[in-house]
This record gives structure tokens, C-alpha cells and sequence, in this order.
């Protein structure tokens, strides 16, 4: 059957785009139906149907703006007439850990255990990274805080926008090196000298050799929120599809920052200090509806060695985030990148290089799965970010 149905819900203007894909040029004439709860399409080859998730109901009467794009099928819009019970659509980490309780921290690419059994009696968010410049601008004396820093007691867990700092206490599990968690497994004596390469301060999982975070000091760790999965101590590992959980991580990022600090526009950089995406939060009330015909997913599993399948059956469900994005490699966009970094109103997110790269697969993969009309806006490439 060569229909596949696309639908992107807005819940805040309670509307949705159809697209019915359609092969180019068409084999036989396509019939499609649209009820409060189904969608249908026909043709001389058979009969392809997908069923609305629970809650969701369309007005059909309100099909408007029908077209027939060469090489993608039709395009209507119609409004919604229920739509389901909003969740809440990201995990947020800073609610999640909570003081008093024991907290088992896993790998998140393989399952091994970097923090065993931990319990904080403060868990407290940090400053924004330019702080230290607010202070100057805002103060008429010298910056008290100039000679201190934001690193935490022994039972203390510090929130960042893209990671947590832990103190190196004798709960902490360190991988890979018994003091320096390095790549190369160097001491700081061994050289002679206090100061460490970027390299050495890279904390890596000795099971996989998948970079956590790195060294901040002697006594403070910091553990991407990319890299690492919590769960109560009760609790079991239960392993997330890489692919899902990098979006749903990064897509959080953009919802929390962008309601709390009224920025849509992000710098994505590397622990090298390089920028790899720029990114434009376009809207965060998506529900997409996909059917099982869409080959994104089955693409971007295949690439990571996942399973991320839709939790409906044939009909994939999610929420997600519609952003615009722009690659930064290979000194692509190098222009636009210094401006975004020199503008106080793009925030910067940091994340490894290698997840920077990641992010970027994913991103092309759903730019790729849309109809090519959709596929960019204003010089931008197009993508969702699933939760």
C-alpha cells in the first residue's frame, strides 16, 4: 500500500496537518477517509487504516486547504475535536531527585553502575553559566564570589542545565581510573604538574568507554544528563533505545530552558568547545501520530543499534518538540555560528562531542522522514525531537 499517514497535531491552536503519502506517480486513484477516530485510505491495491489514539478526535467537517504535492501525497488540515489528556511531557531531572532517598546511577549505553546507592542531603540547581558576569555588571564592589566556587559537599547533588556536579566521595564509583577518571588512566603526579589535558579530565565508562562527563576537581565529577540514567535504589536498570533517550534528554533541555528563561534559540557545543547545531525551538505542544510505515524510526535504529518503536501498536504516538536547526561541522554556517555565540540571547547547551553527533544523525533522520515541502523554513532544516 503506498499511502502512509502523517499527522501533526498543535495543541495549543487545537489543529492538525494530514499528509497522506503517496507514491510518484500514482498507481491507481487514492480514496481517503476521515472520521473523528480513523484514518483511511484506498486504492486498487488494498486498504490501509490507522486508528487514533485514545482520547484524540478529529472534526472531519473541518478538512480545509486539500493539495496534491508531486512526489508526497496530499495535504489537508482539519481541527481537532477532543484532544487526549496532556501528561507531562518531559522527565524533569530537577523534581526527580529528591534529598533523603538513595539513588543507583547507571550508564546509560550499557547498564554499569558509576554511582551506587547515594544519598543527598541537598539537591540544589546552579547558577546560569554567565552568573559570574552578571555579578561585574550588577555589583559596585568587587566580586565576592571571585576566589569561591560552586562545588559540592560530600552528600550535595548540584543541577546544571546539561549535567550534575557529585563530590568524589568514598560512595562514588569511579570508572576507569582509581583517582583522575581518565581516558588514559594518568595521575596528576605523573606529569609533575598540577595542570591536566582536556583529555585526562574525561570520565569514561569502563565497561564501554563511553564518555560520562569529566573531572572539575579533584573532589567534583560532572555526569552529563545525555549519558547517565537515575533510578531509586529500589529500583532496577530498565534500558532506554539510545536513539529515544538523546532526543527526549535534549528536547527536555529546550522545554525547561525555554520556559524558564524565554529563549528559543540554543548554541549546541561539544566538551571540545566547538559548536556542532544551532538550534530554533519552534514549538513544544506537538503531538505527532505516525503509522508504521514511516521509516525514520526503523532508520535511526538501525543506525544506533536500537529498538525505538512506536508504544501503540501500528500507530506510533508521541510528543514532541518542532525545532529548526542548522550544522555547524566541517566550519558549515560559520557565520551565522559566531553571531549566535556573540548574542546574549542564544543559550548555549553543552553536551560530548559524541552525543553532539549523535543529536545531529537524529535531526537529519527526521528531516529526511518528512515530506519534502516540510523539510525546512526560512533557510532552516526542519525536525521533531520525540519524548
Amino acid at each position: 500500500m503506498s499511502g502512509r499517514f502523517l499527522l501533526e497535531i498543535r495543541r495549543g491552536t487545537q489543529s492538525a496537518l494530514l499528509v497522506v503519502r503517496q507514491a510518484d506517480p500514482p498507481s491507481s486513484a487514492l480514496d481517503v477517509s476521515v472520521t473523528e477516530a480513523r484514518l483511511e485510505a484506498r486504492s486498487d491495491e488494498g486498504c490501509e487504516a490507522a486508528a487514533l489514539p485514545a482520547g484524540l478526535r478529529l472534526s472531519p467537517g473541518s478538512c480545509r486547504g486539500l493539495q496534491h504535492l508531486r512526489g508526497e501525497g496530499l495535504h489537508l488540515r482539519l481541527r481537532l475535536r477532543r484532544e487526549p489528556p496532556r501528561a507531562d511531557l518531559v522527565f524533569n531531572l530537577k523534581e526527580c531527585l529528591k534529598p533523603q532517598k538513595n539513588y543507583v546511577f547507571y550508564c546509560q549505553s550499557c547498564g554499569d553502575i558509576i554511582v551506587k546507592d547515594r544519598k543527598f542531603c541537598r539537591v540544589l540547581p546552579l547558577p546560569s553559566e554567565n552568573w559570574s558576569a552578571l555579578v561585574d555588571e550588577w555589583c559596585c564592589h568587587p566580586d565576592p564570589f571571585a576566589r569561591s566556587t560552586l562545588h559540592p559537599q560530600p552528600d550535595d547533588c548540584f543541577l546544571g542545565d546539561t549535567f550534575f556536579l557529585l563530590n568524589s566521595g568514598n560512595e562514588l564509583h569511579v570508572p576507569e581510573s582509581s583517582t583522575y577518571c581518565s581516558e588514559t588512566g594518568h595521575h596528576a603526579s605523573q606529569s609533575g604538574s598540577n595542570l591536566k589535558s582536556k583529555e585526562n579530565t574525561r570520565v569514561i565508562c569502563k565497561r564501554c568507554k563511553t564518555m560520562l562527563g569529566e573531572t572539575i576537581s579533584s573532589d567534583t565529577m560532572k555526569y552529563y544528563v545525555t549519558e547517565v540514567i537515575i533510578q531509586p535504589s529500589e529500583g532496577s536498570f530498565s534500558p532506554t533505545p539510545r536513539s529515544e533517550f538523546v532526543q527526549s534528554m535534549v528536547a527536555q533541555c529546550l522545554v525547561e530552558l525555554s520556559s524558564a528563561k524565554s529563549t528559543f534559540r540554543f548554541t549546541v557545543k561539544g566538551d571540545n568547545g566547538k559548536i556542532y547545531i544551532l538550534i530554533w525551538l519552534l514549538n513544544s505542544d506537538t503531538l505527532l501520530v505516525e503509522s508504521s510505515g514511516s521509516s525514520s524510526s526503523n532508520s535511526v535504529s538501525a543506525l544506533f543499534g536500537d529498538i525505538f518503536m512506536p508504544s501503540s501498536g501500528p500507530v506510533g504516538t508521541w510528543n514532541a518538540v518542532k525545532v529548526l536547526y542548522q550544522p555547524c561541522t566541517k566550519n558549515r554556517n560559520k557565520d551565522l555560528a559566531d553571531a549566535w555565540e556573540n548574542d546574549i540571547g542564544v543559550h548555549p547547551l553543552r553536551f560530548p562531542s559524541e552525543t553532539c553527533l549523535e543529536l545531529l544523525l537524529i535531526l537529519a533522520f527526521s528531516t529526511t522522514s518528512l515530506p519534502p515541502s516540510l523539510r525546512s523554513m526560512n533557510s532552516f532544516q526542519v525536525a521533531f525531537l520525540k519524548m
